[in-house]
């Protein structure tokens, strides 16, 4: 059966457009059918702010995979790209995040979905607004626009 998923990718070493277009060509060839790609945005680091600025965007994909084997093909393909984990949050070729899985909550050792803390990282939320603005996150009960929207609020705020 067909699922809908969202990953979001990101870089911030090296060629960062050819990056991403690298990524998602990869995925394209393990037999992912991608049918929306957002605007590539330019991004502060998250969490670990001494570091090269970030290129995100999000990817909207058909998939018969179960989410554990979706996730595999994505950490696969980080490995293939050169991905190397120094630090949480730190410098990286390529990140493919898995975001949402249909309507699925998933709970488990290493698998979160939606991705936990989306509502607070512009680089998740901006993209995924764009694509999917009518997305309802399973947990939190609002579109992306609206979290979107409420996060604009909250940056306004401060």
């Amino acid at each position: 059966m067909q699922v809908t998923a969202y990953v979001a990718l990101g870089t911030n070493l090296g060629s960062l457009r050819e990056n991403l277009d690298g990524a998602l060509m990869r995925l394209r060839e393990k037999g992912l059918q991608i049918t929306k790609v957002s605007s590539y945005i330019d991004t502060d680091p998250y969490g670990v702010t001494d570091q090269p600025r970030f290129l995100n965007a999000v990817c909207e994909v058909q998939t018969e995979l179960l989410p554990r084997q979706l996730l595999e093909m994505l950490l696969q393909t980080e490995l293939e790209m050169g991905r190397v984990r120094l630090r949480r949050w730190g410098e990286r070729i390529i990140d493919l995040d898995l975001l949402f899985y249909g309507d699925e909550i998933i709970n488990e050792p290493n698998l979160i979905v939606p991705h936990p803390d989306m509502q607070n990282r512009d680089f998740v939320l901006r993209p995924l607004a764009e694509i999917a603005p009518q997305k309802q996150h399973p947990l939190l009960h609002k579109t992306m626009a609206q979290l979107w929207q409420e996060y604009l609020q909250k940056k306004e705020q401060q």
